[in-house]
């Protein structure tokens, strides 16, 4: 199998269909070890795939005690390639068209109660790590919208969030009182570590070491909080929280939708199931204790 494809189809991927750095890496190592798989089997020419062998290999990967969403994501991988080599015609026959993808579970967010979220704002917390919690609680971003956030994209006078997220969606997202405050807070720090290291950035989120604030640091700063309630949260637990609190207090789902950037609204519809597996479990805590 030549490389050369691949180089070529992810090319395609980040620029015509504008996939984040992550996802087109994630592809890159999906696809790489499908081509060392078909080295192994003798197959150098992509024409001479079949849905055989591409079974062959699903079936090694199952196998190999995979994750099965892992599983279902490398499918996804050999299903887009396949139609690219297909569409440009480097390919006769499309051998991943029917090719099977496992179902998986609907598996439920995790999310914080809102007296674990009101304990998380009392901690001892620096003005960008307020912020942090601010922005991804509050309005909902996800970790990469977060860390590239620039200075630009925030109106502290119409009390919104120019945000672009997946394939370049770009959708605004109000903010409040508390939002508005930690962005002023943190602005004042910021100012002082641009005249530190006399930096010209228009990345808003910046270090005490004049570095960029990376989606590890993020990480790494949500589970110390997590630790602090005794539970283990991400960044997409506080994101998940976000839209579970909405819908509990009535907001409509489509709104959520937008607020998320959610493309398909079932995606935001799996929340609703939160809320009443919620609902749930007080009506029979009530009744057990009555």
């Amino acid at each position: 199998m030549d490389v050369q494809f691949l180089s070529e189809y992810l090319e395609f991927i980040s620029v015509e269909k504008g996939l984040s750095d992550n996802t087109i890496s994630a592809y890159r190592s999906d696809l790489l070890l499908f081509i060392d798989y078909c080295v192994k089997s003798g197959i150098h020419e992509p024409d001479s795939v079949s849905r055989n062998l591409l079974n062959s290999y699903v079936l090694s990967l199952r196998q190999d005690n995979m994750n099965p969403r892992t599983v279902v994501r490398k499918i996804a991988s050999l299903r887009g390639f396949f139609k690219w080599l297909y569409g440009n015609e480097f390919i006769k026959n499309n051998p991943a068209t029917y090719l099977e993808q496992p179902k998986l579970p609907k598996r439920l967010p995790k999310v914080v109660t809102l007296q674990e979220i009101k304990e998380i704002f009392h901690f001892d917390m620096n003005a960008e790590d307020n912020l942090i919690v601010e922005l991804l609680y509050d309005c909902g971003l996800r970790v990469s919208e977060l860390v590239n956030l620039k200075i630009s994209d925030i109106d502290t006078k119409s009390k919104y969030i120019k945000c672009v997220g997946k394939g370049s969606k770009e959708r605004l997202i109000p903010f409040g009182k508390s939002a508005k405050s930690a962005i002023n807070k943190y602005l004042v720090q910021r100012d002082k570590i641009i005249s530190k290291y006399g930096l010209n950035t228009k990345r808003l989120f910046i270090k005490d070491s004049g570095k960029f604030l990376t989606r590890q640091d993020v990480y790494n700063f949500v589970r110390s909080l997590g630790e602090k309630i005794h539970k283990h949260i991400s960044p997409h637990t506080l994101r998940h929280s976000f839209a579970t609190h909405l819908l509990e207090n009535g907001a409509d789902l489509r709104v959520v939708q937008e607020l998320l950037g959610h493309s398909d609204v079932s995606t935001t519809q799996l929340y609703t199931h939160i809320t009443k597996k919620r609902l749930k479990e007080v009506y029979f805590a009530i009744n057990n204790n009555s």
